[in-house]
């Protein structure tokens, strides 16, 4: 996200692309076979891109992954980013530039979604510099991130009902809270403040409260001091199962500004939804890497 707050960019790359309806019709059994580095950027001129590519196109070692013409690798302690994109409807142009996103410090924690570690989340680095130098007007600029990953042996809707992931700037370091309702009926609710150090510690979850639903109506909450309403200050994705966006908050007197996400399994499981996302993520199987 920006100094200002008024832009944000986020960057996911994908080894079997979860969201992706292509990898769902395939039933799942080659994900090296359904790889992209999805590039979104937030805030004015903002641009969505998300192609499905096949694994002629997927090239990765130790530091670096490439997805067709963008990759990204480690250089001199920052994660190297280079966007080179074709955007989804409605509007189709080319995205083409540089992130670099800086840790200040990485982290060691690991936390499981689920008992059976069959989900597993890693947030690398909760507290990061970001830059971003960007071709179109007005995207030169720098803030702050963070980098994680996720990881997972099973399809998320066949885990989970419900859940939302917020990571917010607080008390020197990031504060991110992660919520979520499995199948089974049971829950998950975590919070854990990061250093700008590195290190960390569980902190007892501030109370969870509902905000303003999306444009799609997805339900949204998140954590905030007793009596405080969280609200939206920046749109970001809004899909009809899935909803990130800068939303303010307060945690102990403090308010802040963070990227939240609030993801409804159940309706992503709707037959409905695959053929509408495929207008959004388009499959490039055929794609290769120049001789």
């Amino acid at each position: 996200m920006s100094d200002d707050g008024s832009r944000a960019v986020s960057v996911i790359a994908f080894i079997g692309s979860v969201f992706s309806p292509w990898y769902r019709w395939s039933g799942r059994r080659d994900p090296e076979n359904h790889v992209c580095i999805n590039v979104a950027t937030y805030g004015p001129g903002g641009r969505f891109t998300m192609t499905d590519r096949g694994r002629q196109a997927l090239r990765k070692s130790r530091d670096s992954f490439r997805v067709g013409p963008s990759a990204l690798h480690w250089q001199d302690g920052a994660l190297v980013i280079d966007v080179n994109e074709i955007s989804a409807p409605p509007v189709i142009s080319r995205v083409r530039g540089q992130i670099r996103v800086k840790p200040v410090a990485m982290s060691s924690v690991e936390m499981l979604l689920t008992p059976d570690e069959s989900h597993l989340w890693r947030p690398f680095a909760p507290n990061a510099d970001i830059e971003v130098e960007l071709e179109a007007p007005g995207w030169q600029w720098s803030g702050h991130g963070y980098f994680d990953a996720n990881f997972g042996t099973r399809a998320l809707e066949e885990d989970f009902a419900y859940w939302t992931w917020g990571r917010f700037p607080a008390a020197g370091g990031a504060t991110c809270f992660y919520d979520a309702t499995r199948l089974d009926g049971s829950t998950l609710a975590q919070a854990i403040h990061f250093d700008h150090d590195g290190g960390a510690h569980m902190v007892d979850p501030h109370p969870k409260t509902e905000f303003r639903r999306s444009l799609w109506a997805v339900k949204r909450e998140t954590r905030a001091d007793p009596g405080y309403r969280p609200r939206q200050v920046l749109p970001m994705l809004d899909a009809p199962f899935y909803c990130r966006a800068a939303v303010k908050t307060r945690l102990d007197g403090e308010e802040t500004v963070g990227v939240h996400e609030a993801l409804d399994l159940t309706r992503f499981r709707t037959r409905l939804i695959k053929p509408m996302l495929a207008v959004r993520v388009p499959r490039r199987a055929g794609w290769r890497f120049p001789d």
